[in-house]
């Protein structure tokens, strides 16, 4: 059926929403694609569905060609089963909470990994049933204390999510090679610009995590690559590359009088030394249990990447309420040396490494204070932020730093939610075995998002074919004349197979119709205009804006060719 828009919900604006903060989000209310419900809470429009829809038969598409079966699983889920792999209180206040009427706790699925294991135990006893890929597209669920971004990050969302089930690690990992597979020729139809990286598990758990992350300027995470060789990782995943220590004879602790410099910027300058020289000691509560975490001077404790290396663990700040009663913490000269709690140290803080640092006295810090003469450290972590420039892990050569939109993350999950449901099979040897599991997740309307911003210009949206709401965007341009001769374009690409927006709309100027063509993005604009009389139309490419007119017949064959 050819897309009429005399009779289709729509309305473009020609201004951006005043809480429009990304290019996405206001090039998909412009242009009528969604509208805002609530806070992060979106109604999906017609022109909006079908593009959202277009990124689900891609996704569906090659999920079955790897022997996906697609399911659909409710998103109203029993609280216990969260509790029961510790993810309830991981989510914290991300999760939806609510009581039915007989006060039974429930949630609205974040993801779906627990009740994914529970399917399959009911389901599958024996290896025989294994390995198998079950999958899903659905609405997901997280309370976002600050939704922005329009549909990049909202409360509710549309995601593919898939889970692979395996006796052996050996299937596990190839179940996650056909993953990796897949996303790479879903985003290559998607039409991304596209970066796999490393990264780290977290609360997810789980041996190996790669993230599949769409550079933008708008993006919201950060990520490295190195120009000189192909390593990309998420900052979060970086390791750091240590020099060796020289074999250097430091001297004894010195304690120096330090007044007023609880800063590194404060002590650097009155020492008259580089703040590399000094050791940065950060007081966490982890699971509120205050710990220390040491950084060379002039680095920052990236908190993010903290958090991930200790998930499930809740990481946070100390408080000014932390420090009564503990008078060997000092706010702003702590130092390691005879601290009395753990320790955590940033790789560069190696054995044989001295370092100026607080002397656990208000007003003095302590020179020569070695790592391993002096101190101890219970847990070597990458916890500093990434700068630009620093040494790429795998070449040595200074890497980038650039952001960019999370389009999708694959993970081997291991036995973790198996073992905490005792998912178990009849092996082939007659004995129980432990399944082992992987988890895949798309952001189907995060991908819409990331598409509707990337490849846009100023005048508006951009789609690739595969997932544009039309082949062609056929304009009226101008009365009775050229909207017959429109329609009768519209019909024979329509019997051919080919999508068509036409906008036959009466009392609206070419000049509001050519507006509203280049803000819907459908990568072919054909013009039938002033020379319809002489059965000529214009045809334009949305993205390369090259213009061309051609007859009719010419134009048919060359958008059915």
């Amino acid at each position: 059926m050819v897309l009429r828009m005399s009779r289709l919900m729509l309305k473009t604006l020609r201004d951006d929403p005043a809480d429009a903060e990304t290019a996405s989000h206001k090039l998909l209310v412009r242009a009528g694609f969604v509208r805002r419900s609530s806070a992060g809470v979106w109604i999906w429009l017609p022109l909006g569905k079908r593009v959202l829809e277009n990124v689900s038969r891609v996704v569906r598409e090659e999920m079955d060609a790897i022997g996906g079966q697609e399911v659909l699983l409710p998103a109203l889920l029993p609280r216990e089963n969260y509790e029961t792999t510790g993810r309830a209180g991981e989510y914290g206040d991300l999760l939806f909470q609510l009581k039915d009427r007989k006060g039974a706790d429930y949630v609205l699925g974040p993801t779906h990994e627990e009740i994914f294991t529970q399917v399959v135990k009911d389901q599958c006893t024996s290896y025989k049933d294994l390995p198998v890929i079950l999958y899903q597209i659905q609405t997901k669920y997280r309370d976002e204390a600050r939704p922005r971004s329009g549909v990049l990050r909202g409360r509710e969302f549309q995601m593919k999510d898939s889970y692979s089930f395996d006796t052996t690690d050996e299937g596990l990992a190839e179940a996650y090679r056909a993953h990796r597979d897949a996303y790479i020729r879903i985003f290559t139809r998607l039409g991304f610009d596209y970066r796999i990286v490393s990264a780290v598990s977290g609360a997810m758990g789980g041996s190996a995590s790669e993230e599949f992350l769409a550079p933008a300027a708008a993006g919201e995470d950060t990520f490295v690559d190195c120009p000189a060789c192909e390593y990309a990782a998420n900052t979060e995943a970086v390791t750091t590359v240590v020099p060796p220590v020289e074999g250097v004879e430091h001297g004894p602790i010195e304690q120096l009088d330090t007044p007023d410099t609880p800063t590194i910027e404060t002590l650097a300058a009155h020492l008259g030394v580089p703040a590399s020289a000094t050791l940065k000691n950060l007081l966490v509560k982890v699971d509120g249990k205050i710990t220390a975490v040491g950084v060379p001077g002039d680095r920052e404790v990236d908190l993010g990447k903290l958090g991930e290396h200790l998930a499930p663990a809740v990481v946070e700040l100390v408080t000014a309420e932390d420090f009564e009663g503990r008078p060997e913490l000092v706010r702003g000269y702590v130092g390691p040396q005879g601290l009395g709690i753990d320790y955590i140290a940033d790789p560069r803080i190696a054995p044989g490494t001295a370092w100026i640092t607080g002397a656990n006295t208000s007003g003095k810090h302590a020179r020569n204070v070695v790592c391993g003469r002096d101190f101890e450290v219970d847990r070597y972590l990458d916890v500093v932020t990434v700068r630009p420039g620093d040494p790429c892990p795998r070449c040595g050569a200074g890497l980038r730093l650039d952001r960019a939109i999370e389009i999708g993350h694959i993970f081997q999950l291991g036995r973790k939610y198996a073992d905490a449901f005792q998912l178990d099979v009849l092996g082939q040897q007659g004995k129980p075995v432990r399944v082992t599991m992987g988890s895949y997740g798309i952001g189907v309307s995060r991908a819409v998002a990331a598409l509707a911003a990337l490849p846009a210009d100023g005048q508006g949206l951009c789609w690739p074919r595969e997932v544009a709401p039309a082949d062609v965007h056929l304009v009226a341009a101008g009365k009775a004349l050229q909207t017959e001769l429109a329609l009768e374009v519209a019909e024979k690409l329509h019997a051919a197979g080919v999508r068509v927006l036409l906008d036959d709309r009466a009392g609206v100027s070419p000049g509001v119709k050519f507006t509203d063509a280049e803000l819907i993005g459908v990568p072919q604009i054909l013009v039938v205009g002033r020379r319809a009389a002489e059965g000529v139309v214009e045809l334009k490419d949305r993205r390369s804006g090259e213009r061309v007119e051609l007859t009719v017949d010419e134009a048919l064959a060359r958008l059915t060719g």
